[in-house]
């Protein structure tokens, strides 16, 4: 089913639940934040992004003087918790932001949300890389072998993700476009529902997170190939990286970055955050939590998270433009 979550429609969701009622204002006070800061997730509790903002929360609490807070706003894809971000003006609203914030314009126009104007960056969080996995019964041993496999077989090669659009989802139209192959991407609701046909040997390959799949790599159920990453991971000794085998445009990872309503903080909160959160990701703290999470944490500062989440945008647009993906 298609979901078309327009800006009415947005608008609408969110004057119902009081959040469009907010007066915009700016905060210019230098003593930034003055209440309780609230990290908008816009997943369900629970998985890697909801984690990661907890600890977040946690530890920039007592450098900022206020409680923060997660707060979930899961659907549409990742939409409704972007969209009532970016309408809050309380001053001291963020977002959790991830690759589907800026997938979701590409593939609905209609969306109601712009990824670059209607936001300020704050700083990169987290990065973590895909792993190209085969079942373990395959005899697919190799990225060049899986390619081998695709070209001689055209439209018989499967490959799973976790809905269409998802990360997962692009990387093998990535795949496909550079190899020039095709193939049938498969989507199912989630990871852990692809699990299964992946393990049983119905799909033939996926591009997935590493925390899903590293428990079933290690148990012997799944073969990893590749990893997406620019540098080998360390829970995978012996993989190798998707550039170092002459496929650099599968360099696609899964990203969080903290955002802020654009002009909803003054330049000098912005500043206090930004440092705070650098702070923050350095600690020996965050990288333990972030270690058990299959995450690594990213210190950047404002600009250049800005200017990365630009070349993101126009990065998947491109993809998504090029191989027709259409929203699901």
């Amino acid at each position: 089913m298609t979901i078309r979550f327009t800006r009415r429609a947005a608008l609408g969701w969110l004057a119902a639940s009081g959040a469009g009622a907010l007066p915009f204002t700016t905060h210019a006070q230098a003593d930034w934040p003055t209440k309780t800061v609230r990290i908008i997730v816009p997943f369900a509790p629970g998985g890697g992004a909801d984690s990661s903002a907890r600890v977040l929360g946690d530890l920039l609490s007592p450098l900022l003087g206020q409680a923060v807070i997660v707060e979930n706003k899961p659907g549409a894809g990742s939409a409704i918790g972007v969209m009532a971000a970016a309408q809050a003006r309380d001053g001291h609203t963020l977002l959790m932001a991830s690759n589907s914030m800026v997938i979701n314009p590409a593939l609905n126009p209609q969306i109601g949300y712009d990824p670059i104007a209607d936001f300020d960056a704050v700083g990169m969080v987290s990065d973590q890389p895909l792993v190209l996995v085969v079942p373990a019964s395959s005899p697919i041993r190799s990225i060049q072998e899986l390619v081998a496999q695709a070209k001689a077989k055209p439209g018989q090669l499967s490959a799973g993700n976790s809905g269409t659009g998802t990360l997962a989802h692009i990387a093998s139209e990535i795949f496909a476009g550079q190899v020039g192959a095709e193939i049938v991407p498969v989507a199912y609701k989630g990871e852990s529902a692809l699990m299964p046909d992946l393990i049983s040997g119905l799909l033939g390959f996926g591009f997935l997170n590493l925390p899903s799949v590293a428990p079933h790599i290690k148990a012997g159920k799944l073969r990893a190939l590749a990893v997406s990453s620019s540098q080998p991971v360390a829970d995978l000794p012996g993989v190798p990286t998707v550039k170092s085998l002459g496929y650099p445009a599968l360099e696609v990872r899964g990203w969080a970055a903290l955002l802020a309503p654009h002009g909803s903080i003054a330049p000098a909160g912005l500043a206090r955050l930004e440092a705070a959160l650098a702070k923050v990701l350095a600690s020996e703290t965050v990288k333990s939590k972030f270690a058990m999470l299959n995450v690594e944490p990213v210190v950047m500062d404002r600009q250049a998270t800005a200017r990365f989440l630009q070349a993101e945008t126009r990065r998947y647009a491109d993809i998504v433009k090029s191989r027709g993906i259409k929203a699901g």
